[in-house]
């Protein structure tokens, strides 16, 4: 019999990694379909749906509106209603013309990587942080340049990292504040000084801003916004986690002046138009008593934080800084093992407590760490704390 004969798959393809998070997922959810109960720490989702305001306005739109195709940058009411928020929340004129509507946060760093990056293009990144950051840029033949940082830092570039790390070959650089996995922020006077000296090289500045929302001061004032100190940068934000739309599929991409039409013509052959349906709900979000809800639920993610970091220390992992804003815990492991991954599977397979290891977030001692996300009630988080302590004998 002859044998089928296979393409080989795009050489790229051997440096993009899966989520390892999926595959606990995945041994959680067949522990379940086993009868066991799992609490689920591992995704970084929101448990809360959306607000009712926002679904109302979904099921207004799908029972009244010809749902059609959008412009590829996306629905005028809903890119002015973001540049309100701008200006309301963080008093930042931001024109509505600069803002484009994507197909979730994801498609807002194509559009911009996409943009931006030539083949051997090095882009700079903290180390540990979102995994699918160096694979977007590996996908436009660019080579992330991790740079590794910890706790004496807040687990994010510094402005003396980006000034040594830079180079000839370096094109631009990546931040995320507050960032997935450590939940730190960058210190105003340090995003400063970075987006100033890359713009100094003629450099690129990124800054995902998909957190925003979601931080924690002590005064209660949020996090003010990259774009208050630079208009030549690009910013991503998303309406999955602080308006809690995950699986909507719907981000924006905020563009300097000069190169909206150069990322329109991405977004046309990309994906055409964010989902229609997902965009006349999300002027809903910015609805003053949609607004309420989300700062009642925020306070809820703080709660949670302020139950969970003081818990988990006192069973041996090290947090070395409370985290400031989105909803995971950075922890050290060390004490219960060398090996991260396998420590996570005996908590998932022996307490039935689902959480991330490091493997997932770069190359910076993976194996020392694990992530928690406190997505869950605070009955539910109760109990998995419970259980890990049960297990580690604490």
């Amino acid at each position: 019999m002859k044998r089928d004969q296979h393409f080989p798959a795009a050489a790229r393809l051997a440096e993009i990694e899966p989520f390892h998070v999926m595959e606990v997922q995945r041994r959680a959810q067949a522990l379940e379909a086993g009868g066991r109960h799992i609490v689920h720490m591992e995704i970084g989702q929101p448990d809360f749906a959306a607000p009712p305001q926002v679904i109302e306005a979904a099921i207004r739109a799908v029972r009244t509106q010809s749902l059609g195709y959008t412009d590829a940058l996306g629905l005028p009411e809903l890119r002015e209603a973001i540049s309100r928020f701008y200006l309301t929340r963080y008093g930042v004129d931001v024109p509505a013309e600069r803002i484009v509507v994507t197909a979730g946060a994801s498609g807002a760093f194509l559009l911009a990587l996409g943009a931006l990056v030539d083949p051997n293009d090095e882009v700079l990144m903290p180390d540990p942080c979102y995994p699918c950051n160096r694979h977007f840029v590996r996908l436009f033949e660019g080579r992330a340049r991790r740079v590794a940082v910890d706790e004496r830092q807040f687990y994010q570039l510094s402005a003396s990292d980006v000034r040594r790390e830079w180079n000839d070959g370096v094109r631009g650089v990546m931040l995320a504040s507050p960032s997935n996995p450590t939940g730190s922020t960058i210190p105003t006077d340090e995003l400063r000084a970075i987006l100033d000296f890359a713009a100094s090289r003629r450099g690129f500045a990124l800054v995902d801003e998909i957190y925003h929302g979601l931080t924690y001061s002590a005064d209660g004032d949020p996090l003010s916004t990259a774009l208050a100190m630079s208009d030549r940068i690009f910013v991503v934000n998303s309406f999955s986690k602080y308006f809690n739309m995950t699986g909507w599929r719907l981000g924006w991409l905020v563009v300097p002046q000069g190169y909206l039409r150069e990322i329109e013509k991405l977004a046309q052959n990309v994906y055409i138009c964010a989902s229609a349906p997902a965009q006349h709900a999300a002027i809903a979000a910015f609805l003053p008593e949609t607004l309420a809800v989300l700062e009642e639920r925020r306070a809820e993610f703080q709660r949670r934080r302020d139950f969970m970091v003081p818990a988990l220390r006192k069973l041996g992992f090290r947090i070395p800084i409370m985290p400031q804003g989105a909803f995971y815990i950075y922890a050290g492991c060390e004490s219960f093992g060398p090996d991260s991954s396998a420590f996570a599977l005996r908590v998932l397979d022996e307490a039935g407590v689902a959480i991330t290891p490091g493997l997932d977030f770069g190359l910076n001692h993976p194996e020392r760490h694990i992530r928690i996300a406190y997505t869950r009630s605070m009955e539910e988080l109760e109990e998995g704390v419970a259980r890990i302590a049960k297990l580690v004998g604490r």
